[in-house]
């Protein structure tokens, strides 16, 4: 087997960041929406990440704690941002990690391939296509939210912070509305 390239090791470790990413975010987004494709594409990035250690350790790579860790973090300072979303806007928003995962991994299995690594590239190519199918179950789920249109818009985190979160999105969107429909406004846009 041939030496990882740059390339490879860099987004190698960024997968690893982004899949756990998307494992702490769709957990708890899965918890408080009561969405099984998102906790059911969490098992799966979860799966994907016991995986991707083994495959990596073949390499020398490791993305213990230094990249795990990142995504971890970037999960918590996302938390912040949840607080201020409705609930189809965060379903919507969790298709985006999905498609991070997927684009990557398809990045990666061109990269094996040029290097020669096909058993590398097939395992990257599973793998996509098993997010990519995630991701489609979120998405479908996003859209199905349209259902239910006044709870959609119900906010996406439950309890006292996540009404006042929503609260201050729905008064800055209201502001928003009020400056784009204005006299000032329309002389603008001419």
């Amino acid at each position: 087997m041939s030496r990882l390239h740059a390339a490879e090791h860099r987004s190698l470790r960024e997968l690893y960041a982004a899949a756990r990413y998307l494992v702490d975010r769709w957990e708890r987004l899965a918890k408080r929406l009561g969405e099984d494709a998102l906790r059911e594409g969490a098992a799966a990035a979860r799966e994907l990440l016991g995986e991707l250690s083994k495959r990596t350790a073949e390499h020398g790579l490791h993305g213990w704690p230094a990249a795990v860790g990142v995504g971890n973090r970037a999960a918590g300072l996302r938390r912040f941002g949840d607080v201020l979303l409705e609930r189809n806007q965060a379903l919507r928003y969790a298709v985006l990690d999905a498609e991070t995962v997927t684009t990557l991994l398809a990045y990666l299995a061109v990269l094996a391939d040029t290097r020669g690594d096909a058993d590398l590239a097939a395992w990257e190519r599973g793998w996509e296509a098993r997010m990519r199918a995630a991701g489609d179950r979120a998405r479908d789920a996003a859209a199905a939210a349209g259902r239910d249109p006044d709870g959609a818009i119900a906010p996406a985190e439950p309890g006292r912070f996540g009404r006042a979160g929503h609260s201050l999105a729905v008064g800055i969107g209201t502001i928003g509305e009020a400056i784009d429909g204005s006299r000032a406004a329309a002389r603008r846009r001419r």
